[in-house]
């Protein structure tokens, strides 16, 4: 079987990414100690772009086949923010961008999606290929569960009426976007 190396340091991406596809022979950071804390500038205006920058900088370091994904949150009544900078748009913890965004969002529509791109990138055969997944819902009127992370205790995914957070890792891991867009991504490799 093809080894793949998983570019990020997000323990949390690692631990998912792990549960949805543990068919795939990973290679972690923790494979390769001396990229702790290695982080690409993500530069791109698009998840598309900033997967791929990603996927090129660790394939570059490691010489492996590498997938690499960026994911985030876009409410469609803040014209998709904070999407590509849902990490960093507001300074501080999770909990500062939970409540930030609840802020932002005061009288207006809470409809939003998660999206994920994967960028799977070939180092030997300079290929690229990509993969989008998302999951439609809506941003609660306040931060309710304690489980999974960033925006996950404020996200109602469609059908439901909790939020990620108080769903918890199992019923997310069946719903995700980043279950949709790896799912794609496991079709691709066994056609």
């Amino acid at each position: 079987m093809k080894t793949f190396f998983l570019a990020t340091n997000n323990k949390h991406k690692i631990k998912e990414v792990l549960e949805i596809a543990p068919e795939i022979d990973w290679k972690t950071i923790a494979d390769f100690p001396e990229l702790d804390g290695f982080d690409p500038e993500e530069t791109g205006k698009t998840f598309t772009e900033n997967a791929e920058i990603k996927a090129r900088a660790y394939a570059e370091k490691t010489g492996l086949t590498t997938v690499a994904e960026d994911s985030g949150l876009e409410v469609f009544s803040l014209n998709r923010e904070p999407g590509i900078y849902s990490a960093r748009w507001f300074p501080g913890s999770d909990k500062d961008r939970n409540m930030a965004l609840l802020d932002r969002l005061e009288n207006k529509d809470k409809e939003a999606r998660y999206v994920a791109t994967i960028c799977v990138f070939d180092p030997k055969e300079d290929k690229v290929n990509f993969f989008e997944g998302e999951v439609l819902g809506e941003i609660s009127s306040k931060i309710k569960g304690d489980k999974g992370f960033g925006y996950d205790p404020l996200f109602i995914p469609d059908g439901y009426d909790q939020t990620f957070g108080e769903l918890g890792e199992e019923v997310k891991q069946k719903l995700s976007h980043r279950k949709d867009a790896f799912t794609k991504f496991l079709k691709w490799l066994s056609s």
